[in-house]
């Protein structure tokens, strides 16, 4: 039986409104969204990717990149398929704007057990979006909390404020990738916005969980003095230990 995905709403004619992300998609009977994770079926929004693993391998966990959260541990690193922001320098974009072959099937379980035996600090969910691969990362990070292992999110933070109210807990850091200060450019660019991100930041700071910034800069496009003045007062403004 499918299941239905989470933070969603029915609409008149079968219809579905997704309340994941910031893109707040509506959706026809028979039509998935631009993320390529979640699609409206006769009326209900169902994940498409639930268990589905694209990619998975056991990496230094300064790879993700984490720098000061237990730095010299390995991390098995997951991901699905899917990407809700379509940025036009993305270096994964065969797993995340195209529909790229997965390599496994795997439950939660299965994921956790994997960590266990291969001596790893816990699991990080990455490569791809992994927020928006939303209802197994929460089911996975559950479990793995529950077998004392770290749940790591590298994410471009771009995920409505009540869902990722509810997956902050299971998250023992993140790396959430600030693109640009300039909301021009994350609209060109990225097809998203600046502020959605800003506020899961500061959102993941207030929940106590360890934050990690990175901003990959791009010559003519987000490397202005202005631009890096305001994203190093934005972070010092809220933590200068980020």
């Amino acid at each position: 039986m499918t299941r239905a995905a989470e933070y969603w709403r029915a609409l008149p004619n079968g219809q579905t409104a997704c309340d994941l992300c910031p893109i707040g998609c509506r959706l026809r009977v028979g039509q998935q969204g631009p993320c390529r994770t979640r699609a409206n079926r006769d009326g209900t929004m169902v994940p498409l990717h639930y268990g589905q693993v694209v990619s998975a391998g056991v990496d230094p966990i300064e790879k993700k990149p984490l720098y000061h959260f237990h730095p010299g541990r390995p991390i098995l690193s997951i991901a699905a398929p899917g990407c809700n922001l379509h940025c036009r320098f993305c270096q994964n974009w065969n797993i995340s704007q195209e529909d790229g072959l997965t390599t496994a099937s795997a439950a939660p379980e299965d994921v956790v057990f994997q960590a266990e035996s291969q001596e790893s600090l816990g699991i990080a969910y990455t490569y791809s979006e992994p927020l928006v691969w939303y209802e197994f990362v929460r089911d996975t990070a559950r479990l793995a909390r529950e077998a004392g292992l770290v749940n790591v999110a590298v994410t471009n933070g771009f995920l409505c404020r009540e869902p990722l109210a509810e997956l902050l807990p299971l998250l023992d850091a993140v790396d959430i990738d600030l693109k640009s200060m300039d909301d021009r450019f994350y609209r060109r660019i990225c097809k998203a916005r600046l502020e959605p991100v800003l506020a899961a930041i500061r959102q993941a700071h207030a929940a106590g969980v360890h934050v990690e910034l990175t901003n990959l800069v791009i010559p003519g496009h987000n490397d202005a003095p202005a631009q890096i003045d305001r994203l190093v007062d934005f972070v010092a403004d809220l933590d200068p230990g980020i």
